[in-house]
């Protein structure tokens, strides 16, 4: 008789009786005295995170849920025009659009600063001017390689990304301003010696750093930003319901539409990229 297979996961399991979630009793140890931020974070790095850590994390989740009217949430509405019998499609959509230059900066930042964090031979610097050193030496070796540093520049905070400095004074405040972050502010203190020009760390990088100073998962850190954007998608859905804008810009687009002749394409042709936001 052939062996039964068994599927260990220290998550959700489920008897008759019971359900248990990360080892314990879900409606009587988690329902009502978990937070679901501090829940989230413990699903993924499977630890109880401490009270300042939760506080992290929650900052950095509000700091992403909601941007304006940015592709996702446009896309969302209009998916929600067309469908409004998915919700979960409308969602659906609006998650599809993080990528480089929209909540997936909140990834590439945290890869790149850990990329940097783990090529540093004989430790890492003890002081501002030690991380400046640092910061200078990455910064000068990506544009040299013609690379973009991600975290740096947002589309509409020019002048300084109001998100970007809380967060430093939250992290600061609970003893979790790690070696992400130190690196992150080096980057934002001499870049303008190498770059030639002053633009503002980008709030959605900053909650790159601040993750990776937790010690969450890299390979999750988009996905930690979706989770916050989901949340911002719902209170779109939920304004959109209220007071509709969705069929006002499908026809501003629909009744504003101009013919022009074919373009064939060119495969010569190099795209500029545009400015990474969150």
């Amino acid at each position: 008789m052939a062996e039964t297979p068994e599927y260990p996961t220290a998550l959700g399991a489920s008897t008759r009786e019971t359900i248990t979630l990360l080892g314990r009793d879900l409606a009587a140890d988690v329902m009502g005295e978990v937070g679901f931020g501090e829940l989230a974070f413990w699903l993924a790095a499977q630890r109880r995170p401490a009270s300042g850590e939760t506080r992290v994390f929650e900052a950095v989740l509000a700091a992403l849920a909601d941007h304006g009217f940015t592709p996702t949430a446009i896309v969302t509405r209009l998916t929600y025009l067309s469908a409004p019998d998915s919700v979960q499609g409308a969602l659906a959509a609006g998650l599809l659009g993080g990528g480089s230059r929209f909540l997936g900066v909140t990834e590439d930042t945290g890869r790149f600063l850990h990329g940097v964090l783990a090529s540093v031979e004989g430790g890492l610097p003890s002081d501002d001017a030690g991380w400046d050193a640092l910061a200078l030496r990455t910064l000068r070796v990506e544009r040299e390689a013609r690379r973009f540093v991600p975290g740096l520049g947002h589309h509409v905070h020019k002048d300084g990304d109001p998100r970007t400095p809380r967060l430093v004074e939250i992290a600061t405040e609970e003893g979790l301003f790690g070696p992400h972050l130190s690196l992150f502010a080096a980057i934002g203190r001499v870049h303008p010696e190498v770059l030639g020009r002053t633009l503002p760390l980008n709030g959605a990088g900053v909650c790159g750093a601040a993750l990776a100073d937790l010690g969450l998962p890299l390979e999750l850190l988009r996905g930690f930003a979706l989770l916050a954007r989901t949340a911002g998608l719902i209170g779109q859905l939920a304004e959109e319901l209220r007071r509709p804008v969705g069929n006002e810009i499908f026809l501003s687009v629909d009744l504003n539409n101009r013919s022009i002749a074919p373009d064939p394409y060119t495969p010569t042709s190099t795209p500029t990229p545009g400015d990474r936001h969150g």
